[in-house]
């Protein structure tokens, strides 16, 4: 693979319309103002991130937390580009620049195919294929289908989202540049290789539209003719995927101070282990300054979140070549040099230990799991039976946008899954109460 060919500011959808703009942004900057000012965007501030959403105390939902990635990826973005240009001086007329902002807009809409709940809302939605009253369905759709369902994936959700064309939108989805696209595709491989993992980059529907990009943009093909479809990743997925880790793992662990699942001392030990010894000479002074607890709690974070962009973004330059050769395992987190390593492996092990297995954070994981699964049941028994009054009903409450007379099953299935995993928790919450009868209309 090389830079040249991977960074390309084509748009999905209007490959053939050649527009001059009066316009000092990049075609890259625009794709992130478009998600920015997009409803699915939105609707993320009513999407659980981990811990249920606010009451008296702040933690982050997925519209804060993609906002955040988004501003880690851009710096990773930046820093790795005039890292590379530096090395590459013959890319100086090529988008190379340009990776701070690609790279920030793929964060902006990593999180976008994400239901309602968290993760729990993608696990309800593919156990209630493999586990629940879904297994009924296995035998009326395709083998390469029911994979898609079985291992529903937020991942490929959004690559959907950005990319299908709904009705009533333009063609080609959000009309993205292929850059953009290609680096929100984490697991770029099909649901036939998903696998106990149950990650994969592209539902069955789009992928024709992935080896399309991939084709533009010259991403290497791993697996041979008449084999289920996969690739290598795009090389600025890897910074995408970094902010997102550095970005989770650091703000759960404030989260989690703020509502005290983790005491002061906890909290700013797992921090502290970031620093040399140097370093933390300079932070204690400066926390002798800054007498708030909170404040004392957010620098150390951010001075983490810092030392763990700076050795990042030195793993992706230092490995550029695997990368570009489709040979780099694994996340860049995993190939940090000690002790910052073991500083994050220790933060990942505490919160695995006393945040994610908290009371607050599996409430809302069972919650989530009746409620998904009770709203996909439903509606695919609307869809399926439309001409039942009761089917009527629900999908009468069902955007046009939404093809839910889709000629095919799956069709129909996809249609459901689109507007279950729209929706945000507050109207998820909302709408099964008012289905099981516990919320009606005010009158």
């Amino acid at each position: 693979m090389n830079w040249q060919q991977l960074i390309s500011n084509k748009r999905f959808g209007l490959e053939f319309l050649h527009e001059s703009r009066k316009d000092d942004r990049t075609e890259f900057q625009r794709d992130y103002d478009r998600l920015i000012f997009s409803a699915p965007f939105r609707r993320l501030q009513n999407k659980t991130q981990v811990f249920p959403l606010p009451g008296s105390i702040f933690v982050h939902n997925r519209l804060t937390h993609s906002l955040e990635v988004s501003c880690v990826g851009r710096s990773l973005g930046n820093e790795s580009a005039a890292l590379l240009l530096k090395r590459h001086p013959e890319l100086s007329d090529s988008h190379l620049s340009e990776i701070g902002s690609i790279v920030s807009a793929a964060c902006l809409a990593h999180d976008l195919g994400n239901p309602p709940f968290g993760h729990s809302g993608e696990k309800a939605i593919g156990t209630y294929f493999s586990e629940g009253r879904g297994l009924c369905l296995k035998d009326l759709v395709s083998a390469a289908e029911w994979e898609d369902l079985t291992h529903f994936e937020g991942n490929a959700n959004a690559f959907r989202l950005l990319t299908h064309q709904f009705r009533g939108r333009r063609a080609g989805g959000f009309v993205m540049t292929y850059a953009t696209l290609a680096s929100i595709v984490k697991y770029p491989y099909s649901s036939r290789l998903a696998g106990k993992k149950q990650k994969f980059g592209f539902f069955l529907s789009e992928e024709e539209d992935y080896r399309r990009i991939a084709e533009e943009l010259g991403i290497a093909r791993l697996s041979a003719d008449g084999e289920p479809l996969r690739y290598a990743r795009h090389p600025l997925v890897y910074l995408v995927e970094a902010a997102d880790d550095i970005c989770y793992q650091m703000m759960d662990i404030e989260d989690a101070h703020k509502l005290k699942i983790l005491t002061t001392q906890e909290t700013k030990e797992l921090y502290r282990r970031f620093f040399t010894p140097e370093r933390l000479k300079r932070i204690d002074e400066i926390c002798r300054i800054v007498t708030d607890t909170n404040e004392q709690i957010a620098y150390l974070r951010s001075s983490a979140i810092g030392v763990l962009i700076k050795e990042c973004t030195r793993v992706f330059t230092d490995c550029e070549e695997e990368i570009l050769a489709g040979s780099f395992q694994g996340p860049l987190i995993k190939h940090l040099a000690e002790p910052v390593k073991q500083a994050y492996e220790h933060c990942s092990q505490t919160a695995f230990a006393k945040i994610y297995c908290a009371k607050d954070v599996l409430d809302i994981e069972l919650a989530g799991y009746q409620v998904i699964t009770t709203l996909v049941d439903l509606m695919i028994e609307a869809v399926r039976y439309p001409e039942k009054a009761y089917s009527k009903l629900l999908i009468n409450r069902v955007s046009r946008q939404y093809d839910v007379q889709a000629p095919t099953l799956y069709g129909k299935i996809q249609a459901v899954l689109d507007y279950i995993s729209g929706m945000t928790d507050v109207y998820a919450l909302d709408l099964y109460r008012k289905i099981n009868g516990n919320s009606l209309p005010a009158v």
